[in-house]
């Protein structure tokens, strides 16, 4: 179960074996696993100053949690192609998170404790809004180019009727800068390749003889080359689509083919190179020959045309090497957690001052519910704690009941300092 829960109770003598109790009942019952969560004396400061802070903690915690969230769902898009590896990219300082929850330790460096309670809130807000912006800048550029990307891979794994022939079409294939002559494109349907061989040159006049040829195929039909008379063409493809065999609106360029294989090419560069997920890569022209099939040339492919074929090999390489995209991603993921669990210390330690009063001196303990002994560990927490405060735990064995003067609904107070953890961050 990925959901944890922070509390803390008064740290004296009393409280101490009431902690013990609650351990020992917990563990042999088999409800959680707990471990102590460690808090350095941090600077108090003013009751009023603690009340305001309060509040300002709570926005605090659901915002960062809400960037956290959004890193790693973006995490989850950009290895669109490796789902399965999401979770283990999803690091805190270099380990898994529950391991650096568990082990939680106060980064002194970052966040001195010798400051008041208000500035290490602000560093901690400041250092949260700025990966905020700097995702919504990088999330912007992401979506542009898997914009593009969705539209290339639209051109490159249509059919034959639909799809760039870039990679298809060779010079050879037309009659180019004649006056007269034209080579057009036509698609034809499987079923219908003896059909097309025996009637294109009657399809209309001036047709050239033995004209065409098969420099395609998938799995719908073949495209096909044929050569007539200009004068003749409007009517070609009017017979043409009489016949069920439709003409391509094709005429070839090279240098506009050109550019679109290097807009392709470039395109499938930048999402390896910026966003570190796998790289799809238009194929150029496969090694074409031709031999004779049911009466007719065709070619022999010897490499596959549709594009989009992803061998195992091609995987495995592409989960070595990582964009910075992802790595921005993983590395301020890292520093976004890390914020947000001294965030929830603070909160328990300010709510803590605020519930149990001064001195300080409470102990905070992490407990991991067992999935199916979330309402029984609960009950068992309002047993051994109900002398905190016993109109809340009241109200807990009676949900009808208010508590006066608590602005929370009675199912999120309870006689302990309680905050839940839930690291489900891709649902």
């Amino acid at each position: 179960m990925s959901e944890f829960w922070l509390i803390s109770a008064p740290g004296d003598k009393t409280n101490l074996q009431a902690w013990e109790r609650m351990n020992t009942v917990t563990s042999k019952s088999n409800l959680s696993s707990n471990s102590k969560f460690h808090i350095p004396d941090l600077k108090v400061g003013t009751l009023d100053a603690l009340v305001g802070l309060s509040d300002e903690l709570g926005k605090l915690d659901s915002f960062a949690e809400s960037v956290i969230k959004k890193i790693a769902q973006y995490i989850g898009e950009v290895m669109e192609d490796s789902k399965d590896k999401v979770q283990e990219n999803l690091l805190a300082n270099g380990v898994d998170l529950i391991s650096y929850l568990t082990r939680f330790e106060w980064d002194m460096a970052k966040y001195p404790i010798k400051q008041p309670l208000k500035n290490i809130s602000e560093a901690l807000a400041k250092q949260v809004t700025q990966i905020e912006a700097d995702l919504k800048t990088r999330s912007a550029a992401y979506n542009n180019i898997k914009g593009n990307l969705q539209s290339l891979e639209k051109k490159t794994m249509g059919n034959l009727l639909t799809r760039t022939l870039a990679d298809i079409v060779h010079k050879e294939d037309f009659v180019l800068n004649s006056e007269y002559l034209i080579t057009l494109l036509v698609v034809v349907p499987k079923s219908s390749y003896l059909q097309w061989q025996k009637t294109y040159e009657s399809l209309s006049d001036m047709v050239v003889p033995r004209s065409t040829k098969m420099i395609a195929e998938d799995a719908e039909g073949g495209l096909f080359t044929v050569t007539l008379f200009r004068k003749v063409m409007d009517d070609f493809k009017a017979k043409a689509r009489e016949n069920r065999f439709m003409v391509r609106e094709f005429y070839y360029d090279e240098k506009e083919l050109k550019c679109e294989k290097e807009e392709l090419m470039k395109l499938a560069s930048d999402k390896k190179q910026q966003y570190g997920a796998p790289q799809w890569q238009p194929l150029l022209p496969a090694c074409l020959s031709t031999s004779f099939r049911n009466g007719f040339m065709v070619p022999t492919v010897s490499g596959e045309l549709h594009v989009a074929h992803k061998t195992e090999a091609w995987e495995k390489s592409a989960l070595l090497s990582q964009g910075p995209l992802l790595r921005w991603l993983k590395v301020n993921f890292s520093e976004a957690f890390v914020a947000w669990i001294h965030v929830k210390a603070l909160r328990v330690f300010v709510e803590s001052v605020l519930r149990y009063g001064l001195p300080v001196n409470f102990q905070a303990m992490l407990l991991q519910p067992n999935r199916k002994s979330v309402k029984r560990l609960r009950d068992v927490l309002n047993l051994v704690f109900k002398h905190l405060d016993e109109v809340a735990a009241a109200s807990i064995m009676d949900p009808g009941m208010d508590i006066p003067g608590l602005q929370l609904s009675s199912q999120e107070y309870y006689p302990y300092v309680y905050f839940k953890i839930d690291l489900s961050l891709l649902d």
